[in-house]
């Protein structure tokens, strides 16, 4: 079921397995302010719906924001998740070499800036992400 979707970022949600999968949207400059907006309205939902297991699908992301712009967003994504009750994160690495070299970055920037109270790890397709996050926690 989808929580969320608008012309940037969609949530779908399965309540069987308690996961949540974000479509991470593309990162322009011109778009910053309403991606902003759309993560409060994402970790509303999240909330909301009290999801405890995510995946961030940046496999279609394209970024053309500069490196600092690239990290405040994911900084502020991982800020609002902080305040659910998020229990595992899965990143799908994007098809784009570039794209996935900052987003490794920018995990391992949240990790050692942030320390969310939850796992991140990075996996290659869907199906890997849904299986760690189906794991025994």
């Amino acid at each position: 079921m989808i929580l969320f979707q608008n012309s940037l970022v969609k949530l779908d949600y399965d309540p069987a397995t308690d996961i949540g999968v974000i479509e991470y949207p593309d990162l322009h400059d011109y778009l910053l302010p309403e991606i902003k907006h759309s993560i409060d309205l994402l970790v509303d939902a999240i909330r909301s719906y009290d999801v405890k297991r995510l995946v961030l699908d940046g496999t279609k992301t394209v970024a053309t924001v500069d490196i600092e712009q690239d990290r405040a967003i994911a900084t502020y994504m991982t800020a609002g998740l902080m305040r659910t009750r998020i229990q595992r994160l899965a990143r799908i690495q994007s098809l784009n070499n570039l794209v996935d070299i900052r987003a490794q970055n920018n995990e391992k920037y949240v990790r050692e800036t942030q320390v969310p109270p939850f796992p991140i790890q990075a996996f290659k397709s869907r199906g890997e992400a849904i299986d760690w996050l189906l794991e025994r926690i």
